[in-house]
């Protein structure tokens, strides 16, 4: 990138060289030319003042215009006279030219700058030609279009120079966050702690919060995976103590280890629901219309007695800043157990401002209110009439604490629970 850059600004630099060698000509050209026709015009003011001392006049302006590297021709009438009898032939084809105008002229290795003044005299018509030696001006705004190449050069490259060490100064924070990341690899670290520029504090921010969430769901997935495993032992324990046995497998033996499996298998289902309701959109911001269609259709699949409605926002395409799959199980969570308790009903509605507020109510037969208070304790049910753990309401709680959110239990009009999510929303994007 640098050397790309580098080679425009040469590129750059050089047509700027260019173009200044060309207007410095130009300029220097018109400077002269504006010199010259300013003596013409004095030199035919005298000439007209007084015509006796016309050769007097211009042999002392020969002299000057010699002094300063300056020439005349004038022709007036027949009579031709001349600063130098060899400007004469040189310059004799500007003589038939009456117009007024700047000429450039070379002769040999020398560059003239001559201006051409017609006049009148006694009615005799006349020219005055008045020049100059540009050569040496030439060389002199050469040598000085060459001392800006050079100071150009040195400007140039102090500049590339300055150019790669902020860069390379720049980068170090970038150079530390590769090798923290490393660490991170390697687990020799938890998390990124840097002192960068302004413009880099979001991504580390982003990254740390990436991890948090990352140990978040690692941890709900390796305590999901502990209490399913205390759950399966012990009517595995009782099925193989069985099966090894040497008594007979009568009637209620059989019903028995028909029971345990349908345990073992309730429970192996209820864990797979957890992971469907979870989604595959990991890591991504929530879209409400696709991800509460994606529930409510799902729920219907596992409960087709029962009724799902779902009341969405008017900006249905509205995202909200939850992770959509911590969105998904606080959802799923208690579309589920409504899901399990309703007779025929469960109505969800959704309304978002600065607070996402998300309820949920079913015709179930409710909780008793005295017994509110203890919805949410880890592996606490109220009720063994379903199966379950009593998990997924304690999950729920820690989701809404990790977002500063808020749940409330209550009566529901339709006669069962309704639950209550209120998440603070800091910004939503289009």
């Amino acid at each position: 990138m640098l050397g790309w850059l580098s080679g425009i600004a040469i590129i750059v630099t050089g047509a700027t060289w260019l173009l200044h060698g060309i207007l410095l000509k130009d300029l220097a050209r018109d400077f002269l030319g504006e010199r010259l026709k300013r003596e013409a015009d004095h030199a035919i003011e005298q000439v007209q003042k007084d015509h006796i001392a016309t050769p007097i006049v211009l042999d002392s302006a020969s002299r000057g215009f010699q002094a300063f590297h300056h020439l005349y021709v004038l022709r007036l009438g027949s009579d031709i006279s001349s600063s130098d009898p060899r400007w004469v032939k040189a310059l004799d084809f500007l003589l038939d030219d009456t117009s007024d105008d700047l000429v450039e002229v070379r002769d040999g290795e020398q560059h003239l700058l001559v201006y051409r003044r017609s006049f009148s005299l006694e009615e005799e018509r006349g020219v005055l030609l008045v020049g100059e030696d540009f050569s040496q001006v030439e060389a002199g705004l050469h040598e000085l279009h060459w001392w800006v190449a050079a100071i150009a050069a040195v400007l140039l490259l102090l500049l590339v120079l300055l150019n790669i060490l902020a860069v390379n100064r720049g980068l170090i924070p970038l150079s530390r966050l590769r090798g923290q990341l490393g660490e991170l690899r390697t687990g020799d670290r938890e998390r990124l702690s840097l002192d960068v520029p302004s413009e880099l504090d979001s991504l580390v921010i982003q990254l740390n919060r990436f991890m948090d969430e990352i140990d978040s769901r690692l941890q709900r997935s390796r305590d999901s995976v502990a209490n399913l495993s205390h759950a399966l032992k012990t009517p595995l324990a009782a099925v193989t103590q069985v099966l090894r046995g040497t008594r007979p497998i009568d009637d209620t033996r059989r019903q028995k280890l028909v029971q345990r499996l349908e345990e073992i298998h309730a429970q192996l289902d209820a864990e797979l629901r957890r992971s469907r309701i979870a989604g595959p959109n990991a890591g991504r911001m929530s879209d409400l219309h696709r991800d509460c269609t994606r529930l409510t259709e799902m729920f219907r699949g596992l409960y087709p007695n029962i009724n799902f409605t779902m009341s969405l926002p008017g900006e249905f395409e509205k995202r909200v800043p939850i992770e959509s799959q911590d969105f998904s199980e606080m959802l799923g969570i208690v579309l589920d157990n409504a899901g399990k308790w309703a007779s025929s009903k469960v109505d969800s509605r959704i309304v978002l401002d600065d607070v996402l507020r998300i309820t949920v109510e079913d015709d179930g037969p409710g909780v008793p209110v005295d017994d509110l208070p203890r919805l949410g304790q880890r592996g606490r049910r109220l009720d063994e009439s379903h199966p379950g753990y009593g998990l997924g309401l304690s999950i729920l709680w820690q989701l809404m604490t990790r977002y500063a959110g808020k749940v409330r239990f209550e009566p529901s009009a339709l006669g069962g629970l309704c639950v209550r999510m209120e998440v603070p929303i800091k910004e939503s994007t289009d």
